[in-house]
């Protein structure tokens, strides 16, 4: 376990956990929030987690959302487009279908909040959401999330284009430090 809280823990990704990831991947049900257009291989995904060891390198890292109860797999959170000079990271977050509403999402975030801010000391955690997607709109506001940008037609869905919204959050413990020029 890596981080843990009284219901979940956050974990690195093993070699046992390839079948389910295969199966959230290459799940077209979530591929518009997740930019895919593509199956994977359960060989590609074999292979980046048994190379995705170094966060300075890869630029990115999953970790596994456990229930603490039954220490089943709920959920993933995904960190990429790692920036260590301007010290920011994405953010990226799957609950799976029979755990969603459960608050899982909120606790992770919190639990990955504390690993970003507190272990790596950086300035500043970002995702992207579609603007119809409401669910994860009030989820990062109520988890202390900005909107700070909208990319107009930006994702393209059966129904035609759909905007994308910016949310940042930046470090607590440095934001009243922040010089904007």
């Amino acid at each position: 376990m890596f981080i843990q809280s009284e219901n979940i823990s956050l974990r690195a990704t093993e070699p046992s956990d390839a079948p389910l990831i295969y199966h959230w991947e290459n799940d077209t049900s979530v591929w518009h929030v997740s930019d895919t257009v593509m199956p994977y291989s359960l060989f590609h995904i074999e292979q980046f987690i048994l190379n995705n060891t170094d966060l300075y390198s890869s630029k990115q890292i999953r970790l596994m959302i456990d229930e603490a109860k039954t220490g089943k797999t709920v959920g993933c959170i995904d960190l990429f487009d790692f920036d260590p000079f301007h010290e920011r990271i994405s953010l990226g977050l799957l609950i799976a279908v029979d755990y969603r509403n459960k608050g899982f999402a909120a606790e992770a975030i919190k639990l990955v909040e504390k690993y970003i801010f507190k272990t790596l000391n950086l300035n500043q955690l970002h995702c992207v959401i579609g603007a119809n997607n409401t669910k994860s709109i009030k989820l990062f506001e109520k988890m202390g999330f900005k909107n700070c940008g909208l990319r107009k037609a930006w994702i393209k869905t059966s129904d035609g284009f759909i905007d994308q919204l910016e949310y940042q959050k930046i470090n607590p413990d440095r934001a009243l430090n922040l010089q904007v020029l």
